[in-house]
């Protein structure tokens, strides 16, 4: 009966140390420069008459059927960021980080800024 009652805890403990390690997410985002063929619901952002697309994030500009991932151009503006990006307090300004690029409120945008 102990041995029972052994078997039945180390169960039940290592079961819910598997459903613990299944929650993490890991999110692989592509390098600046790599070429892909496809975005997933992309928003297209016009900037110095140069198109640029903004999908979860990640920037891009067309070339030809393909995108090429990029930086994103200073001045440039969206109306939402995704739901990760992080409140930073610097030098007394509210902004706005997600993947290293900088952001600051503008009326209903969100414009890339300098640090």
């Amino acid at each position: 009966m102990k041995a029972l009652k052994t078997i039945l805890i180390s169960m039940a403990l290592l079961g819910t140390m598997v459903a613990s390690a299944q929650k993490a997410v890991v999110r692989i985002y592509p390098k600046h420069g790599t070429v892909v063929t496809t975005i997933k619901k992309p928003r297209v952002v016009v900037h110095k008459k140069t198109n640029f697309y903004f999908a979860d994030g990640v920037w891009y500009k067309a070339r030809g059927k393909r995108y090429v991932v990029c930086a994103a151009p200073n001045g440039i503006r969206v109306k939402r960021l995704p739901r990760a990006r992080r409140v930073v307090v610097v030098n007394g300004r509210k902004l706005y980080k997600y993947r290293g690029v900088w952001y600051k409120k503008s009326g209903r945008h969100y414009v890339v800024v300098n640090v």
